[in-house]
């Protein structure tokens, strides 16, 4: 998959697991509320419940790869151009 991808956690279903954070520590990070939050492409997290960040192309398949092992299914991988999910929970 080359095209520009976007990813968004549901806070609400988080677990604190950490598999995102290990897969891509660039993309995801845990915020003081022990729940992870996605980054912007300067490192800045996007503290806001469902923001959204693109997705470096070198990470593309480290990100796809934490939505399909999330164990709280809250990592939406969709496509920057029609918004349709490639990998999480809504993803055919």
């Amino acid at each position: 998959m080359s095209e520009p991808l976007s990813v968004w956690i549901e806070q609400d279903l988080c677990t604190g697991d950490g598999l995102c954070v290990q897969y891509a520590p660039e993309v995801f990070e845990f915020d003081v509320d022990g729940l992870a939050y996605v980054k912007d492409s300067c490192g800045a997290l996007l503290a806001s419940p469902g923001a959204r960040a693109n997705v470096p192309p070198e990470l593309r398949l480290d990100v796809i790869s934490s939505a399909d092992e999330c164990p709280g299914d809250c990592i939406h991988v969709v496509r920057a151009a029609d918004d349709v999910e490639v990998a999480g929970p809504d993803a055919s």
